[in-house]
């Protein structure tokens, strides 16, 4: 039965004090924060991906490199994660692109694209940049918001109703 738990306490081993603990935990929280936020918008404006994708996307792109970081990986170990990260998330982002080939439009551009920023934010996260993933939020809000106002009226267009459709894009 020894040998049981000892397996067990192995297994549980990769937070071994408080501190570790609560570094991770913060990480994990914040970019669910972050992922959320972004999230609320694309939720707000009836988008394909809304609150919860987006906070999964971050918390599993700062899980993707915390693992190998706590594991203590190389540098260029992290890098491949980060690689195959960027590839995941691209693939993720190209499922809300809907091209609607009777009218010509394109729809979901923006929030693949938010998607694939959320994943940027949630690495800043895992790697301890908090601050800068908090700033780059922040810069995503205004471009999503007050860009989004500024076009509309560029355009000489109303503000739209929550759940209108946005303007064409014809390709």
């Amino acid at each position: 039965m020894g040998d049981v738990w000892a397996a067990v306490r192995d297994d549980f081993s990769d937070l071994s004090d408080a501190g570790q603990f609560t570094r991770i935990a913060v990480r994990l929280l914040l970019a669910a924060i972050l992922g959320g936020v972004l999230g609320y918008e694309r939720e707000h404006r009836h988008k394909r991906a809304g609150l919860r994708t987006h906070m999964l996307v971050a918390v599993g792109a700062a899980l993707f490199v915390l693992v190998p970081v706590q594991a203590k990986m190389s540098s260029e170990a992290v890098s491949r994660v980060l690689q195959g990260l960027v590839v995941g998330i691209g693939f993720l982002g190209a499922g809300t692109i809907l091209h609607l080939h009777d009218r010509q439009d394109i729809k979901g551009l923006t929030t693949a694209a938010n998607i694939w920023l959320t994943a940027a934010i949630g690495v800043c996260v895992g790697v301890g940049l908090g601050a800068t993933a908090v700033l780059s939020s922040a810069l995503a809000l205004v471009i999503l918001e007050v860009l989004r106002r500024l076009e509309r009226s560029a355009h000489g267009h109303a503000q739209p109703q929550p759940g209108a459709d946005p303007p064409r894009v014809t390709v």
